[in-house]
């Protein structure tokens, strides 16, 4: 199901098979409506956050290929369903001398995620609609109580497939689940995507 659902990124493009990092970054969906605001996006977060010596990108596609957009040098670990481009994210980490690695997660595989590296700082971008569909948000809320984590960005789109604005971007699920969970949380909204930016300590 994830698989199936993780599809829906993708561009027609086999963008695997580029060589220069950048332009994968410009043929995937989610990273390529990132573009414009990747700096703003990162200094908006680590404004709340602090400036994270660790990271973990889960259900991550290309988006640690993003990483010079940090202005920051910190280990990032990344986590993706794809063998390909989990390839592409170390070969990346390798040729950047980036500390960190990607490896293969499924999501739904909670005690894996509790044995993750302790980070400061973790990435859900566009990841729990995917793992809810059709089941509430138990899934997500238990994914995030998991990740070993400080704080957390939490990201969903605000526009349509059609791409029209949604009448109701805001997630009323997971504003109650901080609240239910005393965490705090502050909203970054930009053109196509909404951030929850969570701090669980």
């Amino acid at each position: 199901k994830l698989r199936r659902s993780y599809g829906l990124f993708r561009t027609e493009k086999d963008f695997l098979k580029e060589k220069d990092f950048d332009k994968i970054l410009t043929v995937h969906s989610s990273t390529k409506e990132r573009l414009n605001f990747y700096h703003k996006l990162y200094e908006r977060i680590f404004k709340i956050t602090g400036e994270p010596k660790v990271i973990l990108d889960l259900g991550a596609g290309v988006n640690p290929l993003s990483y010079n957009y940090l202005k920051t040098n910190p280990e990032y670990y990344a986590y993706d369903l794809s063998k390909e481009e989990v390839k592409i994210i170390n070969n990346f980490f390798e040729e950047n001398n980036i500390k960190g690695k990607a490896e293969i997660l499924d999501l739904l595989n909670i005690n894996k995620i509790k044995q993750l590296p302790k980070a400061d700082l973790a990435f859900l971008f566009k990841v729990t609609d995917v793992l809810d569909k059709g089941k509430g948000h138990k899934v997500s809320e238990e994914v995030i109580k998991a990740i070993p984590a400080k704080n957390l960005a939490v990201s969903f789109p605000i526009l349509t497939i059609s791409g029209k604005p949604m009448n109701h971007p805001r997630r009323g699920w997971i504003e109650m689940m901080c609240k239910r969970l005393n965490y705090n949380f502050n909203i970054l909204t930009f053109e196509n995507e909404i951030f929850y930016v969570i701090k669980k300590s």
